[in-house]
């Protein structure tokens, strides 16, 4: 695969926070009985003519702001001509030359820790239309059922430059602009309801070549999935190549069971969808003061927060990317440090990347569920940060925080007298007894057995409980071995 070079754009559909549809009145909420959701326009009855909802506009406006695009100042929409069973006017409202956004870009970092890189992936343009509904082929005994509440969902379908060269740089784009949309509170981003959804445009060339024929892989679901999905593409497209074959444009699905992707289509180009002004819609016009206003509305964005991260509180790029994955984990970093005090912000960064999301990831929670208020954290972060408690011992005590067995990390270490001994006569001691009992560990070390020093470290460690301060025992083990 070195010989080859991958192109990759991607293609979502963000579902539009509104309670109402694009067009009409009927509600968005997921999970309701079928065709109970879909009014006289949804419907697309005789004589019904579709009103344009003012959020869902607005949620466009605080995307292309978000994202430092133009935000067009009249845009038109359009209707998209194509046959879906679950399409009932035959047609798609959407928009086509004249988009709600044009431009813009997003930052991602790609690795982690020191072999982290930052990329800037470039927007094309973002516009809304209106999801169809949804064909239903289980339980019907070799039919199809179709159900329409989907019909008329407001949708952000944001298309990027072909910029990203592989599955990796695909995944950190779409979990930033996943990230992004639910920060500035646009979309609720759950990929298992179909709220936000990606279509990967693939094709590999030789470096320095023309652009490749690119594949569509439609409607993936899952960040895994993307990636999956986007590795056996690869694959496919350069063993195809590489064997004397032609890759033609289609629209491929991805089969998570087989690993592999599958041609669905022949993929249309825009001429084929036949797009024609809707005349129910007058032109959408966006003045500056509706600009201005929704400008204002805006939270601190994640770039700018991660900016600030970095340069407040010291923290590398990966870090501070990983701190803002939402808008969540950023405020509870931050009341984590408020806590523990400025100087701690880079132990509770640690904490709250490490110890903190491995347990609610074990658990199957969000950090809005987590038993630990960052406070708390806070709290235990500024005892280690202190010497109070070493790190070994700070466990237990976010155990003990975790089952509730405590208000604060002050009085869980009172109360179980986990206090760290820094007393350095004490630990003389413990060393010195430690020292006399295992005289077989210290021919060892003496021998170069690097192996018997660990093993003598862990007997002072038991010896005092787990509460000797580690570097003043392994100073003093060094010095008394020396």
């Amino acid at each position: 695969m070195k010989d080859w070079e991958v192109v990759i754009g991607l293609e979502t559909h963000a579902q539009l926070a509104t309670v109402s549809k694009i067009f009409s009145g009927a509600s968005t909420a997921f999970g309701a009985a079928p065709n109970t959701q879909a009014s006289p326009v949804d419907l697309a009855l005789p004589g019904v003519l579709p009103v344009l909802n003012k959020e869902a506009v607005e949620c466009a406006i605080r995307f292309g702001l978000a994202i430092g695009a133009e935000v067009a100042e009249k845009s038109v929409f359009a209707r998209k001509n194509y046959f879906y069973p679950d399409l009932p006017k035959g047609y798609q409202i959407s928009q086509f030359e004249l988009p709600v956004v044009l431009g813009g870009a997003l930052n991602i970092v790609v690795g982690s820790g020191e072999h982290a890189v930052e990329k800037r992936i470039h927007l094309t343009r973002a516009h809304l239309e209106e999801d169809a509904g949804k064909s239903l082929h289980e339980d019907f005994g070799g039919k199809t059922g179709i159900d329409l509440n989907r019909a008329g969902t407001p949708l952000l379908e944001i298309v990027t430059e072909p910029d990203m060269r592989s599955a990796d740089e695909a995944v950190a784009y779409a979990k930033a602009l996943h990230a992004l949309v639910r920060w500035i509170g646009i979309c609720d981003g759950n990929m298992q309801e179909g709220s936000f959804r990606c279509d990967a445009n693939v094709s590999v060339r030789r470096p320095g070549a023309p652009l490749g024929t690119r594949r569509e892989i439609k409607n993936l679901n899952s960040f895994r999935f993307l990636k999956e999905a986007i590795e056996a593409e690869i694959r496919w497209q350069i063993e195809t190549l590489e064997d004397g074959g032609k890759v033609r444009q289609a629209t491929v699905l991805f089969d998570p069971d087989s690993g592999e992707t599958r041609a669905m289509r022949s993929k249309e180009d825009a001429h084929d969808y036949r797009y024609f002004p809707d005349p129910d819609l007058l032109p959408l016009i966006i003045d500056a003061n509706w600009k201005a206003r929704v400008q204002a509305e805006l939270p601190e964005l994640p770039e700018a927060r991660k900016q600030r991260f970095i340069a407040a509180y010291g923290l590398s790029a990966y870090d501070a990317t990983t701190l803002i994955a939402s808008a969540e984990i950023a405020d509870y970093f931050e009341a984590a440090v408020n806590a523990a005090g400025q100087n701690a912000a880079k132990p509770c960064a640690n904490w709250v990347m490490g110890e903190l999301a491995a347990r609610l990831n074990k658990e199957g929670l969000d950090i809005a569920q987590s038993p630990v208020a960052a406070p708390q954290l806070g709290g235990l972060v500024a005892r280690i940060v202190d010497n109070t408690v070493s790190n070994a011992i700070a466990r237990k005590v976010f155990e003990a925080l975790w089952s509730g067995e405590g208000k604060s990390a002050d009085d869980i270490i009172e109360k179980q007298g986990l206090k760290q001994i820094t007393d350095s006569g004490a630990i003389e001691r413990l060393v010195d007894e430690t020292l006399a009992a295992n005289a077989a560990n210290v021919a060892e070390y003496k021998a170069g057995k690097e192996k018997a020093f660990n093993a003598l470290v862990g007997q002072v460690m038991k010896a005092a409980k787990g509460k000797a301060n580690p570097q003043q025992v392994n100073e003093i083990l060094k010095r008394k071995l020396g």
